[in-house]
């Protein structure tokens, strides 16, 4: 496997771009790998067989962090964060320390809880939920994420819409993500957002805030399947010639932290699925000293050309 792109930190080199960090103000806390869905996507290669897991230990460490450094934004991810043990309790705690907590949903792990306390605490703390939901059919949503899992997906919305959530001026916000299926960019965020909104409210009476279109990392699974069906250079290739340098000043690294199940920093959940450490440093959120971090490096590989391709991935 080999690639005719120059590496990425050449290209910044070669665009006159330092790629500097500003204050950081988004702390991000992947909970974990264990997942529901084994998707095809997916850069962490998440799944129901992990075993990697935010314990209590950490999440107290994480929110003790918070309580010191006061991130306007917490963004929970995974995996399904749904399936940490104590997820509830980790929004409990850290939503009363910052002004918005987001929680990433691949939606089917929250249709697997509806019986349970988590919706409503979601309700409650007026909890951002960012939604997986990658395309308007079944067929390739399902072939995508897994059997059953596009009308789970419909389910879930709907419930959500019925709790309030992407109602207008109900404080819940919903948005939406979708990933290509394949090996090529995404259409733009502005065409695949009207399309969403008409869709989903014709077919399903389903509403929602935003809806946004995100590269495909060449990493984890993805990069596996990249490589097996020698689509690997190809697709390198179509991220560094559509490399946008407006995408820079907005890109997540220059201004998130991101702690890993097990406790340490990187500077973004990509780098941590690269195995990157934030700025080249391995760092435990038990050292941490500073919150701003702006005085850090930020650690790039090849990866960091989907983030910069397009419209960019902030």
């Amino acid at each position: 496997m080999t690639s005719t792109i120059p590496p990425f930190s050449q290209m910044l080199e070669d665009e006159k771009i330092n790629l500097k960090r500003l204050p950081a103000q988004t702390l991000q806390i992947n909970t974990g790998l264990l997942c529901n869905q084994y998707c095809k996507h997916c850069h962490l290669d998440a799944g129901p067989d992990k075993k990697e897991i935010m314990d209590k230990e950490t999440i107290n460490q994480v929110i003790d962090l918070q309580k010191r450094c006061a991130y306007p934004i917490v963004d929970i991810t995974g995996g399904a964060p749904e399936l940490n043990p104590h997820i509830v309790y980790l929004i409990d705690e850290i939503s009363n320390l910052t002004e918005t907590v987001m929680l990433r949903s691949n939606l089917s792990a929250l249709y697997d809880r509806k019986d349970d306390d988590l919706l409503a605490t979601l309700k409650e703390k007026k909890i951002t939920i960012v939604s997986s939901f990658p395309a308007l059919n079944a067929s390739q949503t399902d072939s995508q994420r897994g059997k059953g899992i596009f009308e789970k997906s419909i389910d879930v919305l709907r419930l959500l819409n019925q709790l309030g959530f992407g109602q207008q001026d109900s404080g819940l916000a919903l948005n939406l993500v979708a990933n290509p299926a394949g090996a090529f960019l995404p259409s733009s965020q502005e065409a695949t957002e009207k399309r969403y909104r008409k869709v989903l409210k014709e077919k399903w009476g389903i509403i929602f805030n935003h809806a946004y279109t995100f590269a495909n990392m060449p990493l984890g699974r993805f990069k596996g399947w990249l490589v097996r069906s020698g689509n690997y250079d190809q697709y390198l290739n179509q991220l560094h010639k559509n490399f946008n340098a407006c995408t820079i000043d907005g890109l997540m690294c220059r201004s998130l932290v991101s702690v890993s199940w097990d406790g340490f920093l990187y500077d973004c959940d990509f780098n941590l699925a690269a195995s990157l450490p934030k700025g080249n440093d391995k760092t435990h959120i038990s050292q941490v000293k500073s919150c701003l971090f702006d005085k850090d490096e930020i650690a790039v590989a090849d990866h960091c050309y989907a983030c910069t391709a397009g419209s960019g991935f902030t």
